[in-house]
């Protein structure tokens, strides 16, 4: 009798609480937000990651020269691989050969760096959405009722290797083209001054997965790269080439390093800068991740391990906003930084520090930036070049523009009032069916 009492208190005790867990799920939600905690799942301390993939020929080979008038050529370039899918009626494996119902694509320029070869007056243009480089001149202009106007040169092809590029320099004295991939292709490519059309680079340096910036000590010869993550400056030989190690590495908590982007030298001070995101996390490390407010950190030019910076821009007041190139003007003692979802140009004393506004804000409708993600200064003709990565085009402004200032000419390779879908190695799409809207995350 007992033992039976027993076993109706537990059921009456499991009714309960089942009756306790449906009274939770129906009664409305008590917080303001309208959500409610319902459940907490732990994740394991061995978490999956992402990791570089492999560089495979396929796809890095997958955007051939083509004729920019020719639909079908363009078309066949971003098509990619055929899709494949199990019959429902067999189990087999089939390929999928309809052709989609619509396209969502770009298949204009899209500008995320852009160099200035002070030899030869020329503005060299980094496309990242077709994989090209595209060389001007620098008093080109395009026309308010032109389409566009067209580059002197390009270098495109399957032979340039040019996929997720991010950075350009061009070397003062024999014009050697640097650029720098960000993705699959782990590396520096150097192009020779009057590379053209599907040209194959004259060195290839590989580099840390995530490499995004580069600038080169013309004066030690050293080569100067920014890696997002793990977050660190490496330093190699100016003419290193294949597997090369760099000559040192700044990297570590102490340097505060935080989801690198820019670099610029002040070879004058003997100064590095870099600029952050503010990203920071170690992926091994259960909890490690946080947020920090975007900054511009100062290290000597020899740096190495990790070295506290020597001063630090960072705070509200700075309005950095997503930083990208910079460039230090060491006879005014200026950096200029490009701002991009603050849709900005910045211009800090190269001696700031701590929470301190910009001596000048280039930024408004009539500049015409449009997320600037690169900038070069042509010293020569005090001009300062941005390139826009949300509309096409490269815009150029007097040294010392400030606020809402007019550019003196703009390089459009797109229809005015474009808008650049800026896609960036998209890999997946859903769909919010009570928006109507694709979401797509590059």
């Amino acid at each position: 009798m007992q033992v039976e009492r027993k076993g109706i208190a537990v059921l009456i005790g499991l009714m309960l609480t089942a009756m306790g867990i449906w009274g939770l799920l129906l009664t409305p939600p008590e917080s303001s937000s309208g959500y409610q905690l319902v459940s907490i799942q732990e994740v394991p301390d061995a978490a999956e990651i992402c990791l570089p993939a492999q560089h495979n020929s396929t796809d890095a080979n997958l955007f051939a020269s083509f004729d920019k008038t020719n639909e079908n050529d363009v078309l066949a370039l971003l098509r990619g691989r055929s899709v494949y899918a199990a019959s429902q009626d067999s189990g087999q494996t089939v390929e999928v050969t309809r052709q989609p119902v619509r396209r969502l694509w770009d298949t204009d320029p899209s500008y995320c760096s852009t160099a200035f070869d002070t030899r030869t007056g020329k503005v060299f243009l980094q496309d990242l959405n077709l994989w090209a480089i595209r060389i001007f001149d620098r008093t080109t202009n395009t026309p308010a009722n032109a389409t566009r106007s067209e580059p002197e040169r390009v270098i495109q092809g399957k032979n340039t290797e040019l996929q997720f590029n991010t950075c350009m320099y061009i070397d003062p004295t024999n014009g050697d083209i640097y650029t720098v991939e960000n993705d699959v292709g782990d590396s520096i490519k150097v192009f020779s001054q009057d590379a053209s059309g599907n040209t194959a680079p004259k060195r290839n340096l590989k580099v840390t997965h995530r490499a995004h910036t580069i600038t080169v000590d013309e004066a030690r010869e050293e080569l100067f790269v920014s890696v997002n993550y793990p977050p660190q400056v490496e330093v190699y030989r100016k003419t290193a080439s294949g597997n090369e190690k760099p000559l040192r590495v700044v990297t570590g908590e102490s340097t505060r390093l935080a989801d690198v982007h820019g670099i610029a030298l002040d070879e004058k001070a003997k100064e590095l800068f870099v600029n952050n995101w503010g990203h920071i996390s170690q992926y091994n490390v259960p909890g490690s991740g946080r947020f920090e407010e975007p900054s511009i950190t100062v290290y000597p030019l020899d740096a190495k391990g990790d070295t506290a910076p020597l001063r630090v821009i960072q705070g509200p007041r700075t309005q950095l906003d997503w930083p990208g190139a910079m460039f230090v003007d060491p006879d005014k003692g200026e950096v200029y930084v490009t701002n991009s979802v603050g849709q900005s140009i910045l211009v800090f004393g190269a001696k700031d520090r701590g929470d301190v506004p910009p001596r000048r804000v280039l930024k408004g409708p009539k500049t015409g930036l449009s997320y600037p993600a690169s900038l070069a200064v042509d010293t020569k003709n005090q001009e300062l070049w941005v390139s826009n990565l949300g509309n096409a085009s490269a815009t150029v402004y007097p040294l010392a523009a400030n606020g809402d200032a007019a550019p003196l000419r703009t390089i459009r390779s797109a229809p005015a009032n474009k808008v650049s879908l800026k896609f960036g190695k998209t890999q997946a799409v859903t769909y919010d069916t009570k928006r109507e809207e694709m979401l797509v995350p590059n």
